[in-house]
């Protein structure tokens, strides 16, 4: 069998460091462990190194606090600017206060009917989404669209779609809750400027974040909530995301059951 090698010596640095970024590399260590068990404080040498440390230690610990304040007011600041969804897509483009911006190859805004009264919200992109630059067009993807053409909707006409991350994660793993936090007021901005009738929240990220809870999708799911956007309030859902079922096929009873509670709600209000 072939097995795929890493990058050899011929790969530029830029290549190098994309393939292991996509690895979901995202931090080096030195080739020499260190024991830090060995330092005494009965040594004076080992003493001073000892208290170096450790306040190294504390100032790193405390500057990603501020700094991360400073950068969710910069992205606060940002999305109030923005008048349109168009202002708002620029705006994200301008921000830099996420570092996944530097990995991504696309900034991934949003697909479907900008006219329609539906609003999804997904995680973030993966490899697909990333490359082609929408949301949910892989695999994962092509599930949500069946699963709502099962329901007879479709994204060209019934919803829109966007995700909590506009920048795929290294490695397609799960945005940390500091980068949510980064985005979300471009998110709730977002939500603000399209206005919609009901807001579906595409597995546990959106649904953590939008709802301010630890709970996860599995209690979460199938359960209305209200969102407060000025003086409405819009009904709002969690959802299993596709990628979820995908990995765990015994939830797709659980995942009809909720898309039929939408259509349901949907022909309620199109009936009155």
């Amino acid at each position: 069998m072939e097995i795929e090698q890493y990058p050899s010596a011929d790969f530029n640095a830029v290549a190098t460091l994309k393939w292991y970024v996509d690895c979901g590399v995202d931090e080096t260590i030195s080739d020499t462990p260190v024991n830090w068990f060995q330092y005494s404080e009965k040594n004076e040498q080992n003493q001073d190194v000892t208290i170096k440390t450790a306040t190294s230690a504390k100032s790193s610990a405390n500057a990603p606090l501020s700094t991360n304040r400073e950068i969710i007011e910069m992205a606060e600041k940002l999305a109030a600017d923005a008048m349109t969804l168009d202002d708002l897509r620029q705006a994200i483009l301008d921000f830099d206060g996420c570092s996944l911006k530097n990995t991504a190859s696309n900034t991934v805004f949003c697909d479907g009917n900008s006219q329609s009264d539906i609003m999804l919200i997904g995680e973030a992109p993966g490899a697909d989404e990333d490359r082609i630059g929408k949301p949910f067009v892989g695999q994962a993807g092509q599930l949500l669209d069946r699963m709502f053409a099962a329901i007879n909707m479709n994204r060209e006409n019934d919803f829109y779609i966007t995700n909590m991350l506009p920048w795929r994660p290294p490695g397609n793993r799960k945005p940390t809750d500091g980068e949510c936090a980064m985005c979300l007021p471009f998110v709730r901005r977002h939500i603000e400027l399209f206005n919609p009738k009901m807001i579906i929240l595409i597995g546990g990220t959106s649904a953590s974040a939008l709802l301010n809870v630890q709970t996860g999708i599995t209690k979460l799911r199938g359960k209305w909530v209200e969102y407060k956007l000025g003086d409405q309030k819009v009904p709002m859902i969690p959802i299993f995301h596709p990628a979820y079922l995908l990995r765990q096929p015994q939830f797709k009873k659980q995942a009809w059951h909720d898309l039929l509670q939408i259509k349901e709600r949907l022909e309620s209000k199109e009936s009155k």
